[in-house]
This record gives C-alpha cells, sequence and structure tokens, in this order.
C-alpha cells in the first residue's frame, strides 16, 4: 500500500506554515474518539502534539470513587485510543512525515530571512 493524497482518515484543520494541525477520525465513526495532532517547527527542534478530549459517563461510573480520586491525587486518568485501518495507518505515518519536513523548512526559511535582514 501507498500513502494517499488526499489521505483517507486524516483531515488538515490548520495549516499556519511553521505548524500545521491534522484531525485523525477514527474508524468506529465516532468523533468523540478524534485524535487531534500538532505538528510545529521550533527554533530547536520540531514538537509534535497528539490530544483528544476525554469524556466520562458519570452514570456508570462510583461517582464518590471518582471525586474522592479528584480530592486525593488532584487528577482522574483517562485512556484515549483510536482505531485505524491499514491504509489510514500509512497516511497517518506519511502525514507526519511531510508535516514535520514541511514544518522545518518554514521556520529555516523563516531563520535564514531574519538573518539576512539583520546583516
Amino acid at each position: 500500500m501507498k500513502a494517499q493524497t488526499p489521505a483517507q482518515g486524516i483531515l488538515l484543520t490548520r495549516d499556519y506554515g511553521d505548524a500545521v494541525q491534522y484531525a485523525v477520525i477514527c474508524d468506529c465513526g465516532d468523533s468523540d474518539h478524534t485524535h487531534h495532532v500538532w505538528v510545529e517547527a521550533e527554533d530547536s527542534n520540531v514538537s509534535v502534539t497528539i490530544y483528544t478530549t476525554e469524556k466520562t459517563k458519570w452514570w456508570e461510573v462510583n461517582r464518590w470513587k471518582q471525586i474522592w480520586t479528584l480530592l486525593t491525587k488532584g487528577y482522574i486518568e483517562y485512556e484515549a485510543s483510536i482505531i485505524m485501518t491499514e491504509q489510514q495507518t500509512i497516511n497517518y505515518a506519511e502525514t507526519l512525515k511531510s508535516a514535520v519536513e514541511s514544518s522545518k523548512k518554514f521556520a529555516n526559511d523563516r531563520k535564514n530571512t531574519n538573518t539576512l535582514n539583520q546583516a
């Protein structure tokens, strides 16, 4: 299999040049499982941030246990997962690779322009 363009299951939502944002859709179709991926070129490296909005079904868990855990630990732990097809996984990997390369190029071009302007 080869990476697709446009990519199945990967949606470009923002492109700022040195940072891009994608929505990776879960194959189950539930939008609550969507992972949001930011790839950003910084001065010293490239950072990739993956996040999802977690929810709990309060009526299915012991609320007092949740409240006690929150009071004693200061946080509640959740897990996030995503189901991807083989094609979507290949597209995801290629999208990350492409986003890193283009973000780094944009950041380097901006740095070179700033260096030339200062000289």
